[in-house]
This record gives C-alpha cells, sequence and structure tokens, in this order.
C-alpha cells in the first residue's frame, strides 16, 4: 500500500494533495521530485506506480518478492538500490530483519519496504532540511541509508553483549552444553554480516559519483555512511571471530570432561576390581585352599582389601583422577 507521497519543490513540500497521476508532470517541474513510500504493496497496488515512473519490469519483481541482497543496480534512466534492515527484538532475544528498495531517477524516489523500519520518521526528518531535500532524490536516498546504518549499531551493541554473556557462561564450570546457544548467536552475526558487507560497494559506488541520479553535494554524506558501514562491518568480524573462539573452547572443555569421566570410571573400576578379585577367589568353595581354617582369615582378607583400595584411592587422588 501506499503510506505517503509527495513533491518536493526548492527543498519543500508542495502543499495539498496531488492526485497519483499527476505526480510524474509536477516532478518535472522546475527544481521538484517526487517522493512515493509504499509498504509491502502487491503487484496491483505497485503497477500504477510502476507505470507512472516507467520502472523496469524486472525491478518491479525485485520490489514486489523482496527477499534480494543489499545491491545496486542501473536499469535504463534509473537506479534500484536494496538494502537490509535490522532491529533487536529483546523480548524475542533474536535481530528481525527487513528490506528497503530504493527506485531513484533525477526527478522522482520510489520506497518500498518490508519490515518495520520507520521511514515516515526519515522524511519528517528531512522535511526540517530543506537545504538538504534541494539535492533531489540522492538526499532522500542518504536519508534513508543513513538511517538503515544506524540502525545496525544497536544489533551489533546487542549481540555483542549476548556473547559477552555466552563467553562468561563457557568459562564458569558449568557442566550445561551450550553449543546450540554459541551456533543461534553466530547464525544472527551470519545474517548481521550478510546485510553489511554486500552494502559496502554500493556506498562507495554512490559516495564516488558518477550517477545523474546523485547530486554531487550528497558525495560526502555518503562518504560519511560507508566509513560508518566499515566500522560496523570491523565489528561484525569481531563478533565472528570471539564466537569461533567460543566455539572451539566450549568443544576443548567438553572433550576435556569426558576424559576426566573417563579417567574416574576407569580409577573406581580398578578400586572396585581389587575386593571383586579377592572375593571371587576365595568364592569358588574348594574343599583344599589356604587360610580356609584360620580364624582370622575373615577379618585379614578385610584388613587386606581395604589396604589395597585405600591405596589405590590415595595414588589415583594425588595423580589427578579422582
Amino acid at each position: 500500500m501506499i503510506v505517503d507521497y509527495a513533491v518536493y519543490e526548492g527543498g519543500h513540500r508542495v502543499p495539498g494533495p496531488i492526485p497519483l497521476d499527476e505526480l510524474y508532470d509536477r516532478s518535472r517541474s522546475g527544481h521538484a521530485f517526487a517522493w512515493i513510500g509504499l509498504q509491502e504493496p502487491t503487484a496491483d497496488e505497485f503497477d500504477s506506480v510502476a507505470r507512472e515512473f516507467n520502472l523496469h519490469r524486472l525491478a518491479v519483481e525485485d520490489a514486489i518478492k523482496a527477499h534480494q541482497r543489499p545491491k545496486l543496480e542501473k536499469y535504463g534512466d534509473s537506479l534500484l538500490f536494496v538494502l537490509k534492515t535490522a532491529r533487536w527484538d529483546a523480548e524475542a532475544d533474536d535481530v528481525r530483519f527487513g528490506e528497503v528498495l530504493l527506485f531513484i531517477g533525477e526527478d522522482f524516489i520510489v520506497s518500498v519496504r518490508h519490515g518495520e523500519l520507520d521511514l515516515h520518521g526519515v522524511r519528517e526528518e528531512l522535511e526540517l532540511h530543506p537545504d538538504l531535500l534541494e539535492c533531489g532524490p540522492s538526499a532522500v536516498l542518504h536519508g534513508i541509508v543513513d538511517r538503515v546504518v544506524d540502525g545496525y549499531e544497536p544489533v551489533v551493541e546487542a549481540l555483542d553483549a549476548a556473547v559477552t554473556a555466552i563467553e562468561r557462561d563457557v568459562f564458569c564450570g558449568s557442566r550445561r552444553n551450550r553449543t546450540e546457544g554459541i551456533f543461534e548467536r553466530k547464525r544472527d552475526v551470519l545474517e548481521l554480516h550478510g546485510a553489511v558487507a554486500p552494502l559496502l560497494e554500493p556506498v562507495e559506488t554512490l559516495a564516488r559519483g558518477g550517477f545523474p541520479q546523485v547530486h554531487p553535494t550528497t558525495k560526502a554524506y555518503f562518504r560519511d555512511v560507508h566509513d560508518h558501514l566499515l566500522r560496523v562491518q570491523g565489528r561484525v568480524h569481531e563478533l565472528r571471530e570471539v564466537l569461533t573462539s567460543v566455539l572451539t573452547a566450549n568443544l576443548t572443555q567438553a572433550s576435556i570432561r569426558q576424559n576426566e569421566d573417563v579417567r574416574k570410571i576407569s580409577a573406581w573400576a580398578a578400586i572396585i576390581a581389587v575386593p571383586t578379585l579377592v572375593t571371587g577367589i576365595y568364592g569358588m568353595n574348594f574343599d583344599h585352599m589356604p587360610e580356609l581354617g584360620w580364624s582370622l582369615g575373615y577379618p585379614a582378607a578385610l584388613v587386606l582389601m581395604a589396604t589395597i583400595c585405600g591405596l589405590l584411592y590415595w595414588r589415583f587422588r594425588t595423580s589427578g583422577w579422582l
């Protein structure tokens, strides 16, 4: 559905309602451009916009189906910019991803969002800076990209805290298996990496300019966004490395605990084997066996078994097996 649309001329929003079929003509009059915002449109809902601004059929299919990787592509006289949004859901303790697709022409920009990103807030903020809106659709493009990239920072902070908690838990001495939790966080970090890493090249391309749809003034703003992306990418890479190390440490500790359990079982089996051997021999009930007629034979056998078991226990204890 269409959430909001307007024509901006001289950096200011043209007041009053404008029929959708007149947007294209109004955006071509002087220093004006149109901005249409849609949220998860169907093919029928998007058809009128696509026809009005002559959007490429393949790009329209991408906008309707979503699930695209971040990219910047040129279709005729317009650009298609795809971004992945990220939001930390504290209640679910998980990362929620969305998608924004932007069609940019010299006198229009069409934003299509899938997810929970508040683009209306970007519109309100930009309308407070008419000097930026005078730069045309590329100012809107920068505002949206900057908002998406800013949204990565809280997600990275939350993931950093979650990874730190896992790291403390792994080295706390508990015998609980944490492999599943580590893999869940690793999946979140990998998905965030899949949103951030492919975005670096398109933003760098916009910072270099070379497109008629990008105003020269906004190139410096895209360079700033690119620097921010590099910082986020660096932190995501650090989280990946930490999770890999934590997973290795967790598996190593599990192996060590397993070896300790085997040693303890082996030690107790050796101790129990002594009385088992003695009682097994004297339980054969032969008539002619040593010490069968001795009145102190039974207590002597018990003392012998207890002494040998005590010596074995002391030896295993001092060697760290028990």
